[in-house]
């Protein structure tokens, strides 16, 4: 399968399992992927998630988060695309719902929230916001 925008189908992959009340979602492994989901799971958006490999390719099986009964993800969108990218330096750095959320950049130091970048003070390219 040919994907134009991977990280924008695990995105989708995700909303869509949360909408029917899914308790996991499996996506095809990349790196990106795997990165985002680690920062996904250090904020707390998500359960876990773990590397499978099956008939000799990799996918992911993401393990989705609920309180309640809803989803802890109320919104997850991509903000960067293939056809227009966002960056941001540090200081143009916006706040996601008055930091209720969060942003997931790719920095030259790898991909990491908003708030770490911050900390890190190092800016790039915005690839989604969760909610």
């Amino acid at each position: 399968m040919n994907l134009s925008d991977p990280l924008g189908d695990m995105l989708t992959r995700i909303r869509n399992a949360q909408l029917r009340g899914k308790t996991g979602v499996i996506t095809p492994a990349s790196k990106l992927r795997l990165r985002v989901l680690e920062v996904l799971q250090s904020e707390g958006y998500i359960r876990g998630f773990t590397e499978v490999e099956k008939d000799g390719k990799k996918s992911i099986e993401i393990e989705l988060k609920y309180y309640d009964g809803t989803p802890v993800i109320s919104e997850i969108r991509r903000v960067s695309k293939p056809g227009r990218r966002v960056y941001s330096s540090v200081k143009d750095l916006p706040l996601v719902q008055n930091g209720l959320g969060i942003s997931i950049l790719s920095t030259p130091k790898g991909v990491m929230s908003d708030n770490t970048a911050r900390t890190e003070n190092v800016g790039g390219e915005i690839l989604c916001r969760v909610v």
